[in-house]
């Protein structure tokens, strides 16, 4: 790294389920843990949507996140080799020419599930996410 913030991206293919979820969940993760000033969030896909996905919005409303004001954007390799760690939801293979780690979650697409396939989608992102602060800043006291 090389400055004080930690840069996560979560990158899928629409930038319009998983990807969107996951960013939320960082970004409230990053914030309950006081890392503001420390850990910039990233988010995008390499063929976007027109919209976040609409039973994605309403599982996410269920626990009090708002996404319907968030757009799908593109995400670009330069943006993606200026992080420190790129999360792929299960449908990107990124090839960077970076030293930038990539993990693949391997998460099925919520577009199109019924309500408690994307709550079940919700959960796991959610777990992976903070799993994933705990091991980068340590467990959550």
């Amino acid at each position: 790294m090389t400055d004080d913030v930690t840069r996560l991206s979560f990158v899928c293919v629409q930038n319009a389920g998983r990807s969107q979820m996951s960013t939320a969940f960082a970004e409230r993760e990053r914030d309950r843990r006081g890392l503001e000033d420390e850990v910039e969030i990233v988010t995008g896909g390499t063929d976007p949507a027109e919209a976040v996905h609409d039973g994605v919005i309403e599982t996410m409303t269920e626990i009090g996140i708002d996404l319907s004001d968030r757009e799908p954007r593109e995400i670009s390799t330069a943006q993606l080799n200026e992080c420190d760690l790129v999360a792929t939801m299960g449908c990107s293979t990124l090839e960077l020419d970076a030293d930038v780690e990539v993990r693949d979650w391997a998460l099925t697409d919520p577009d199109g599930q019924d309500p408690e396939g994307v709550r079940a989608i919700r959960e796991q992102v959610e777990a992976n996410v903070r799993e994933l602060f705990d091991e980068l800043f340590g467990t959550d006291a």
